[in-house]
């Protein structure tokens, strides 16, 4: 895919054609930076997965020319190709496209997305979204009940207890868990978290979402 361009306005003054011609050409130069930031973070991610430009080309369905010519900043790749790279190594296409990131990054558990879920206190683990994956913290009181949401057919949730005792009822069967204890189930179904005991429990939800065709 050609790299767009800015054609200048019929009938525009010389001066329009001035202001047009800077236009495009402050956008034209903003590329090589864009496609060199690419290059970078695609190289960095893969890396750090452990796999090679081969077997990342696979897992996101495109040629092996095409992941090489990413990395090299030769590349033009159209958004379908950038959302398949994304998909392949579990990241934004925002990320791939940023500046790259700090190697550590503090963030203090103000900052976290939390909300009030029926009697419980969820929290979000992660700061940053990563693709088709929910991670939460759940804080049920003593005696309280959270109702779950449904996702689409094919998800799958993973729920742990962390502390204390823990209820899933899904599909009216219920499921106690203990400390350390996983119930793995379907995401599509109606289900409730309970807390049967004394004293405040803790787990944790792991949702992985189903793709959309």
């Amino acid at each position: 895919m050609e790299r767009p361009r800015l054609p200048p306005s019929p009938g525009a003054s010389s001066g329009a054609s001035s202001g047009a011609s800077s236009g495009a050409s402050s956008y034209a130069s903003a590329w090589p930076d864009l496609g060199v930031r690419l290059a970078q973070n695609v190289k960095q991610l893969r890396e750090a997965r452990g796999f090679t430009q081969e077997q990342m080309a696979k897992l996101a369905g495109v040629p092996r020319a095409t992941w090489t010519h990413l990395e090299s900043g030769s590349g033009n790749p159209t958004l379908a190709v950038l959302h398949r790279v994304a998909l392949a190594l579990q990241v934004s296409t925002e990320e791939l496209l940023g500046a790259p990131r700090a190697e550590a990054e503090h963030i203090p558990v103000a900052a976290l997305p939390a909300r009030r879920q029926g009697k419980a206190l969820v929290r979000r683990l992660l700061p940053h979204p990563l693709p088709g994956v929910e991670i939460e913290r759940i804080e049920l009181p003593a005696g309280g009940t959270m109702p779950g949401v449904p996702h689409t057919p094919g998800t799958r949730e993973y729920l742990t207890c962390e502390r204390g005792a823990l209820v899933l009822v899904v599909a009216k069967e219920r499921w106690p868990l203990a400390e350390g204890d996983v119930v793995s189930f379907r995401g599509d179904q109606r289900h409730t978290y309970i807390n049967p005991g004394p004293a405040a429990a803790i787990g944790y939800s792991v949702v992985l979402l189903a793709r959309l065709p």
